[in-house]
């Protein structure tokens, strides 16, 4: 009797092209909220003086920063899938532009 192979699955083309817009999206409207962070910080800043809650604004631009690896891991780990379902090993490609 044959073992059973494990079939793999493969994400359906389209699914594969929005997820990677959609993880550009999100990296793109994080890094506008971002910018937008940093307008307000120094708008209320300058208001407040003193009383500005330094701890509070960088403890959302780390949880940013936390969003925004998720996302880069992300993107790996599709890329992993789909270079998996196409029989080739992730390690072994490069890319000249990142994700």
């Amino acid at each position: 009797m044959k073992p059973r192979r494990r079939q793999e699955r493969r994400m359906p083309e389209s699914a594969e092209k929005e997820a990677r817009r959609a993880i550009a999206r999100l990296r793109r409207a994080l890094e506008k909220s971002r910018r937008e962070l940093d307008v307000l910080s120094g708008a209320i800043r300058q208001a407040e003086g003193d009383d500005f809650p330094s701890s509070e604004y960088e403890g959302i631009r780390y949880r940013m920063n936390e969003i925004l690896e998720f996302l880069d891991e992300e993107g790996r780990r599709l890329e992993a899938k789909i270079l998996q379902a196409g029989g080739l090993e992730p390690g072994r490609i490069r890319r000249s532009s990142g994700w």
